[in-house]
């Protein structure tokens, strides 16, 4: 792929991701209505959820129509040109729901089956996190690398939750095996934002199970390019099984105690 074709798909993404992100900012509803449900009533998909999902594909369809695209919101579009985007319009729902910041608009373009260029817009923050593969990662024009090493009794560990009641008692498990191993843990509530942070160094690991491709894609990349590894259980990638990035000292650590935990099953 050339330097010109990842610059294009970089502006593209940008430009979708932080107009969705002013979008989901500026048009929540004070009485924010839930538009449906997924896997339980707690997961809800809002109105907002489903207008930023719109308004990317509609940027997508624009300026590169003839690219395929997978969104959370059900968009799945064969493409002809080899690029595939990977959307998640609103990673952090509930957060979002509640008023807290911690949410994001998650956008990333694959090529060949590989990721190539990955955005993560978290407009309450006020911070846009970029990567290109090759190219290192970025927060608002500032190159990101993640932490120096550190022994995994000093790590600060994100992780996430599932809504479905079985796998969370099993999370809780595995938690309750993990945090005496480490400095504390994290929930932050948006695996995009979680992964990011491991790349700008505020946290040192992140680990989740049953995250889907729109959720991993631009996060993932973009920690990778920072200097983070990533993985799922050992010798398999990231993946819904298990999903994993951290700094290479903690990753050497963490990623054999979660196997032994139990972290890629329910």
């Amino acid at each position: 792929m050339s330097e010109e074709l990842k610059a294009e798909l970089l502006d593209v993404g940008l430009d979708a991701a932080r107009q969705a992100g002013r979008l989901l900012r500026d048009g929540r509803p004070a009485d924010l209505a839930v538009a449906a449900t997924k896997s339980s009533p707690i997961d809800v998909v809002t109105e907002m959820d489903i207008a930023a999902e719109k308004l990317i594909t509609g940027i997508l369809a624009r300026r590169r129509p003839g690219d395929g695209l997978l969104g959370e919101e059900g968009a799945d579009v064969a493409g002809t040109s080899g690029v595939r985007w990977v959307v998640d319009p609103l990673d952090g729902t509930v957060n979002y729901l509640y008023g807290l910041p911690s949410w994001s608009v998650s956008v990333a373009a694959e090529y060949g089956g590989e990721t190539v260029v990955g955005v993560v817009a978290a407009p309450m923050r006020g911070e846009t996190y970029t990567a290109v593969l090759g190219g290192g990662a970025w927060l608002d024009g500032v190159r990101l690398a993640c932490r120096a090493p550190a022994p995994l009794d000093q790590a600060l560990v994100g992780t996430g939750f599932a809504y479905l009641q079985a796998r969370k008692e099993q999370q809780a498990e595995v938690a309750r095996r993990v945090i005496p191993r480490v400095r504390d843990i994290r929930r932050g509530g948006s695996a995009a934002l979680d992964l990011s942070d491991v790349a700008a160094g505020r946290l040192d690991a992140y680990y989740e199970r049953g995250l889907n491709p729109w959720d991993l894609a631009a996060g993932e990349l973009i920690a990778r390019e920072a200097g983070a590894l990533t993985g799922g259980r050992p010798g398999r990638p990231a993946s819904g099984e298990l999903a994993l990035a951290a700094t290479p000292a903690v990753f050497a650590s963490l990623q054999p105690l979660l196997d032994e935990a139990g972290a890629w099953h329910d």
